[in-house]
């Protein structure tokens, strides 16, 4: 009887993954897309600009720093698969003026023609004990990581419903999974995009519109060197439990999920276990998605109830 129910369980399975791809998202095609990436100048943003580039996409650029642009433009050109190709720069502060952010989008879309992937990388860290940080930290981190993903969110959306066909990611981080020593001010930002997320694929998906949200452990770039500089120690001993990644992996992940219209991309074992323990209620794009957080859950409550009797033994003064 156990064998029977097991053999029906796995056919069951089976089947599930065979009609899947019938009812998930149609994969988004690159080649000649028009794809935009903010904080694109460096970092996963400029290696996720290079990965579409590569797979045949149109890039727009943005980000503050013009030189970087430049030299980011430079780059990403070297891996054209064809000379139609092209790289769009343009420089300004996403998280600012929601106006100027709404010309710039308008700007891109009539030079290469309307967005089909957005991409939300700007952003930065910024670390500390809650009561040494400026209040003035909390609102920089919030305006840059939240709005600065709201913003031009806010300027393609109603373009990709009209058309509907849509692609919008939100790179928010580990941090965003669960709060974090140090970062009262960055993991408080970067859950503000999670629920965004959430709620924003619950009103697109009708439209064919799908919403990844990226949660990229720590990784090897310029933002991730200039917030070592700063961070506790308590902090930086937690972040050295696990490995750094390079940018180029992170940025392989993001496309290929946000390409399929997963809603989670995460990145290694430890991401794994991580949106294991923490997928809560989040949308679901596919059957597949559907059955992989039933065991997400069904994980996680084991997890919590072997925690709960660990501590239970504590308690009782058995270590």
């Amino acid at each position: 009887m156990l064998l029977l129910a097991a053999a029906f369980l796995v056919a069951f399975v089976l089947l599930l993954y065979m009609v899947s791809p019938l009812i998930s998202p149609k994969p988004l095609a690159l080649p000649g897309a028009h794809v935009v990436v903010t904080g694109g100048s460096s970092g996963i943003g400029k290696c996720i600009a290079i990965e579409c580039y590569k797979q045949g996409a149109f890039i727009t650029l943005v980000a503050r720093n013009e030189d970087k642009l430049l030299q980011a433009k430079k780059e990403i050109e070297m891996h054209s698969i064809n000379d139609k190709q092209v790289v769009l720069c343009i420089s300004v502060d996403v998280s600012q003026d929601y106006n100027q952010v709404e010309n710039v989008i308008k700007q891109a879309q009539e030079k290469l023609g309307p967005v089909d992937m957005l991409v939300n990388c700007a952003g930065m860290a910024m670390s500390g004990k809650f009561e040494d940080l400026e209040v003035s930290t909390f609102e920089r981190l919030m305006s840059i990581n939240y709005l600065g993903s709201v913003y031009p969110s806010r300027a393609v959306i109603t373009t990709m419903k009209e058309r509907r066909v849509g692609r919008i990611v939100f790179v928010s981080s580990q941090a965003g999974q669960l709060g974090l020593f140090g970062f009262t001010a960055y993991s408080a930002s970067k859950f503000a995009i999670r629920g965004l997320a959430e709620a924003l694929q619950m009103e697109v998906k009708p439209y064919n519109v799908y919403i990844t949200v990226a949660y990229p452990p720590d990784t090897d770039t310029p933002g991730f060197a200039e917030e070592n500089r700063t961070k506790p120690l308590e902090t930086r001993l937690i972040s050295e439990t696990t490995s750094v990644c390079k940018p180029e992996q992170v940025a392989k992940q993001i496309v290929k999920d946000a390409i399929q219209g997963n809603f989670n991309s995460s990145l290694g074992s430890d991401g794994y276990m991580l949106s294991a323990l923490t997928c809560g209620m989040a949308p679901v794009t596919s059957i597949t998605e559907g059955l992989q957080q039933v065991l997400y859950l069904l994980m996680g409550n084991q997890m919590e109830g072997d925690l709960s009797s660990f501590r239970g033994l504590q308690s009782s003064g058995m270590h």
